[in-house]
């Protein structure tokens, strides 16, 4: 069974200035969404479901459709506000949706095989779709995981703070922890650092972190969703918390649930947070293009 790759569309995308999802980036207005598609289906994945608000699912259809018939399988899941799915017999109102871990719980009545999560913003690079399929297909279980790593200092923006999943990882190359750092940013002086409730903190620059590409089985849905019930009580006052993956995935570790193999790449990471990084990823995508990479017209 091919596995599926799970893109999180749902986004509000506030920092941006509008649906970054969907902008043109590749010489023939390519967004980075086709990129990821296009790698994950040279690699071997077999389908592609979009994680998405129901308000956008026909400028997805429109978008996606006419280039993906015939290529790979599609679907298409809403990330909604309604908690009643779970149990939850109560309106809380909220600007966005509950979080990365929350989008992955609302495709657990449609994927039923081994599948790896990515953001629609992030280019990861085909070698990151490669390896992933290789472990969905050879090596994953229900309490066997993956991440992709990738390098933080490789991975910020050079105009703002960033969210990044920051990890410890042991001597046989499984995390230990993984801890969500809202505000992460280059200092003057080119190191990395976080900030807290607690004040500054630095971070080496070769510590790998999570882009959220992450591999599972479907047991993560069972395995996560009493979590995201127990998050909403504990946060419903609080309009701006989120159900990251990261937290789902730390808990699993320390309760012996499930382990995680962080699989190193050698992908280039670029992504687009705020509308100023639109021209440097232009750029990476045009010199990709210009080296063979990819062809100019990506779907032709």
């Amino acid at each position: 069974m091919k596995p599926t790759l799970l893109i999180l569309a749902a986004g509000m995308a506030s920092r941006y200035g509008s649906m970054k999802q969907v902008d043109g980036f590749g010489p023939n207005g390519e967004t980075i969404i086709d990129y990821s598609i296009y790698d994950a289906i040279k690699a071997g994945f077999g389908k592609v479901t979009f994680i998405i608000r129901e308000e956008f699912v026909d400028s997805f259809k429109a978008i996606f459709e006419p280039k993906l018939a015939g290529r790979v399988e599609t679907d298409y899941v809403f990330q909604s506000f309604d908690l009643k799915p779970f149990g939850i017999n109560k309106e809380i109102e909220r600007a966005k949706p509950w979080g990365t871990a929350h989008a992955v719980l609302a495709a657990r009545n449609q994927v039923k095989e081994p599948f790896c999560v990515i953001n629609a913003d992030d280019y990861y690079g085909y070698d990151a779709f490669e390896k992933m399929a290789k472990f969905l297909t050879t090596e994953v279980k229900d309490n066997l995981y993956s991440l992709v790593g990738y390098q933080i200092d490789r991975t910020l923006s050079d105009y703002g703070s960033v969210s990044r999943g920051v990890c410890k990882v042991d001597d046989a190359g499984n995390m230990v922890e993984i801890n969500e750092r809202t505000e992460v940013y280059f200092k003057e002086d080119s190191t990395v650092a976080y900030k807290d409730a607690t004040g500054e903190h630095a971070l080496p620059n070769d510590t790998r972190v999570s882009m959220n590409f992450w591999g599972f089985t479907p047991a993560i849905f069972k395995q996560s969703e009493q979590m995201f019930v127990d998050f909403v009580a504990a946060n419903e006052n609080n309009p701006k918390a989120e159900f990251f993956i990261p937290l789902a995935a730390d808990k699993l570790i320390k309760d012996g649930t499930a382990a995680f193999k962080v699989i190193p790449t050698g992908s280039k990471w670029f992504g687009v947070t705020y509308k100023e990084d639109k021209p440097i990823v232009q750029k990476s995508i045009s010199d990709l293009v210009a080296n063979g990479v990819y062809p100019e017209k990506l779907w032709d």
